[in-house]
């Protein structure tokens, strides 16, 4: 794994393979790796996927208290100048879905496409306000917990129960080498943020990926961001939870490769045939 300075913070990522870029940037637990690493394996054949640690996951440093997501995005856009990298293919799942989108808002230059699976718009933005209180208070009171306990009261509702042991047991693991400080800063970026408004403005083409037993994000966020961004492609994965890419690694594959694949000139390799 790589590191780069940005900003003043540590960034952590993996680059793999050769092609357009494809950053994939995790949820507000785990790491790249242990979120994406599946798709990343399986997309260098067309992409050069770059698998990003946000500030207070894997081993990226924590960011300031005051880091709020718009700050995330700075910092994203800043990573991919230090990477010499102009425009990119972006992808995230839940919190990371938030940041591409705030990203897109300050930086849209550098959005060539979104993948958002299991996405808001913000949690102030897809939930309501009570909802919002709720979590946001779980999530604070959570970082307090030994990692042990952590991982296994986040994990719980982030997998159907049909999904694999094994891929429950993997995630979990990565999930128990949390920073509280940066949980708790994706948290809280989580939860302030409200970006309904950039919904209409969004031009680039946007695959949205949603678990049918998905009870983090429910089926009613999905649609709403779907019926918000304009020619937006939505795909439901049945019988799959919120961290689809883990619980369904291949199902998230191939509709990734045929969403990149289906684009012109921005995309990997032009219209499927």
């Amino acid at each position: 794994m790589a590191q780069v300075e940005v900003e003043g913070l540590r960034i952590a990522y993996e680059r793999v393979g050769r092609g357009p870029e494809l950053v994939l940037t995790q949820g507000f637990v785990g790491d790249g790796r242990s979120t994406w690493g599946r798709q990343a394996d399986a997309l260098a054949d067309e992409c050069t996927v770059i698998l990003w640690d946000a500030p207070g996951a894997g081993r990226s440093s924590d960011p300031p208290e005051w880091f709020r997501i718009t700050d995330y995005a700075d910092c994203l856009a800043a990573f991919l100048r230090v990477l010499g990298i102009e425009r990119a293919h972006l992808g995230g799942i839940s919190f990371g879905a938030i940041l591409e989108l705030s990203a897109f808002q300050r930086h849209p230059g550098i959005v060539r496409s979104l993948v958002m699976a299991g996405g808001y718009a913000g949690w102030t933005g897809s939930l309501p306000a009570e909802e919002v209180e709720a979590r946001l208070r779980t999530c604070l009171e959570l970082a307090e917990r030994s990692p042990e306990d952590f991982a296994d009261a986040m994990t719980g509702s982030m997998f159907s129960r049909s999904a694999p042991p094994d891929a429950v047991a993997e995630f979990t693991a990565s999930v128990r080498a949390f920073s509280p400080d940066g949980f708790r800063a994706m948290s809280l970026a989580s939860a302030e943020a409200d970006l309904r408004d950039v919904l209409p403005r969004v031009d680039v083409p946007t695959l949205l990926l949603h678990g049918e037993q998905d009870v983090r994000a429910p089926r009613a966020v999905a649609d709403a961001l779907h019926a918000g961004i304009p020619g937006s492609q939505l795909v439901v994965l049945p019988g799959v939870g919120h961290v689809s890419m883990v619980e369904a690694p291949d199902a998230v594959t191939h509709e990734i490769r045929r969403f990149l694949r289906s684009l012109d000139d921005r995309g990997v390799r032009g219209p499927e045939r």
